[in-house]
């Protein structure tokens, strides 16, 4: 069995940057600010979603549909669904145009910082499966959140591999697939 865990690292090539190269973007993203400001909350969703809205999947993002990989994400970017691939969404996703003016007051639209998120438990558990033999694949995925260092933990407690490809995802996601899957 393979899962696939991916970040932001995944989408960098579909021109969506990741928090650490936009570090502001990352202080704007919690219940706080939304609440204390949420004009400003709201055009951070807009532009975020509008960047969204136009980019598109990659090889890395095609290689996880073709290959039929589980695929947990901490992605809000929509990319993993325009593949064709439906992944458990840790951090929610984007609101649509209808829901801008709402932004500040929905939850999962995406998950804030500060918010609870419904996804974690559902994650655990889907990693909580693997076992020796099996794979955990990251992609792109930081261990700057809790649910991210976790998640590598548990594979690793089950005694699964962990393949790391924090960089080229476009090109490594489906090289490796082919080889761990002997295609």
């Amino acid at each position: 069995m393979i899962i696939a865990f991916t970040g932001a690292g995944i989408s960098k090539d579909s021109g969506i940057s990741t928090f650490m190269e936009n570090r502001s973007i990352r202080d704007r993203l919690t219940r706080s600010f939304a609440s204390h400001y949420p004009e400003n909350y709201r055009e951070t969703i807009i532009e975020m979603a509008e960047t969204a809205s136009v980019s598109s999947p990659n090889d890395a993002h095609y290689a996880l549909f073709d290959f039929k990989i589980p695929i947990i994400t901490m992605n809000i970017d929509g990319l993993h669904e325009k593949a064709g691939s439906h992944p458990l969404l840790l951090h929610g996703s984007l609101p649509n145009e209808d829901e801008y003016y709402l932004a500040d007051k929905l939850f999962n639209k995406p998950v804030l910082y500060g918010d609870p998120a419904p996804n974690y438990p559902k994650a655990y558990q889907m990693v909580n499966k693997l076992k020796v033999g099996d794979t955990l694949l990251v992609v792109g995925a930081s261990r700057f959140t809790s649910v991210a260092v976790e998640l590598r933990e548990i594979a690793h407690g089950n005694g699964a591999n962990i393949i790391e490809i924090q960089e080229d995802a476009v090109f490594k996601v489906r090289k490796t697939l082919e080889k761990i899957t002997n295609r």
